[in-house]
């Protein structure tokens, strides 16, 4: 049993707090299967521009997901780990649907990377004034930053 946590935080909100990222979690692993679907599957003309962009892209997903379930332990909970819990709790589809070609790709990609960032910018305030944990609204902001580059990037891409 791990020694009890006193970080300044009640047990209450530390909860919630877990619970919000075990959202994100969920998302960011529907996103990142989605964006190695991508990935395997692009093809056309462009597809060594686009397998690589896809490939950086869920190289970078992989580390939030770690940092995410590791924000989780921290706080003295046990993070989601299995496919059907990431589904439950997802607010993404898990479909990649349309043709196998960069533009369709993209787009949905895209679509669920401002999704998530719109569901991170609702955590920020919470995290920090109900909850009493500047430390996670530090860390949501930080993953904000982070896909807007990564929703940026996609962005860029759409004619």
């Amino acid at each position: 049993m791990d020694k009890e946590i006193n970080i300044g935080i009640t047990d209450a909100n530390r909860e919630k707090v877990a619970e919000g990222l075990s959202k994100l979690l969920a998302d960011e692993y529907v996103l990142v299967t989605k964006t190695r679907n991508a990935h395997w599957n692009v093809g056309g003309i462009d597809f060594a521009d686009k397998h690589k962009l896809f490939e950086d892209q869920y190289n970078k997903i992989n580390e939030y997901i770690d940092d995410i379930a590791e924000r989780v332990r921290m706080l003295g909970h046990y993070p989601p780990s299995k496919m059907s819990s990431f589904l439950k709790l997802s607010e993404l589809d898990e479909n990649l649907s349309g043709p196998n070609n960069s533009s369709a790709f993209i787009q949905v990609l895209l679509d669920d990377h401002e999704t998530i960032i719109r569901y991170m910018r609702g955590l920020i305030n919470p995290f920090n004034d109900q909850y009493d944990d500047a430390g996670n609204a530090d860390f949501i902001t930080m993953l904000v930053e982070e896909h807007e580059k990564l929703a940026w990037f996609l962005r860029a891409h759409v004619l």
